[in-house]
């Protein structure tokens, strides 16, 4: 499926082994679930944005949770939406540039922001359980955090987007692709090339 003029697609996932669910930021912005083999829609339905007159910025991650709803970061309108298949708002958590939103084991929110780049689990009362910023790990430069999973051991993996031209970074002061950091927010390992 090619994303048709005007529009973008930066997040998709699998559903099942035949149909895939996407959001294409466009105006009106979509969330669909189109059957890989046939490109048949089987499911859609609107998504409010903040600007529909510039796309790039409404959405970049969704996922189906356990429970079978969809988590949607709203990038440009500075928070998590949980929806039913109907399109419905169940649930939802300011949190400006928010990336990503990836419901985890025990339910609680992990969500990456570019705001002052912080990663934050929260749980379903908005409440902050555990919280990384840029200020833990002043040694690293970052300019955008964008994803966050957390890993089996406990561990969070932290990637962080930058968008500099090779020729003018400072070989001793580049930036971080990626860190993994301990619940206590110490650095196991970090990704600098």
């Amino acid at each position: 499926f090619d994303a048709p003029a005007g529009t973008e697609i930066h997040t998709a996932k699998p559903i099942g082994t035949n149909s895939v669910m996407f959001i294409e930021n466009a105006n009106p912005a979509k969330l669909i679930v189109m059957n890989k083999a046939t490109g048949a829609i089987e499911h859609q339905f609107t998504l409010p944005a903040g600007d529909t007159n510039s796309v790039h910025r409404q959405f970049r991650r969704a996922q189906v949770t356990a429970a079978g709803t969809i988590l949607v970061a709203h990038l440009d309108l500075g928070k998590i939406v949980e929806y039913d298949w109907d399109g419905k708002a169940l649930w939802s958590q300011d949190l400006t540039n928010c990336f990503s939103a990836v419901e985890l084991a025990n339910g609680n929110i992990l969500a990456a922001t570019s705001a002052n780049q912080i990663v934050r689990e929260i749980n379903r009362k908005g409440e902050t359980v555990w919280e990384w910023t840029s200020a833990d790990a002043p040694e690293y430069k970052f300019s955008y955090t964008q994803v966050a999973t957390r890993l089996p051991n406990g561990n969070t993996l932290i990637n962080n987007w930058f968008s500099q031209p090779v020729d003018r970074l400072d070989p001793n002061h580049a930036p971080v692709q990626a860190i993994e950091v301990t619940p206590d927010n110490k650095i196991v390992w970090p990704l600098r090339s």
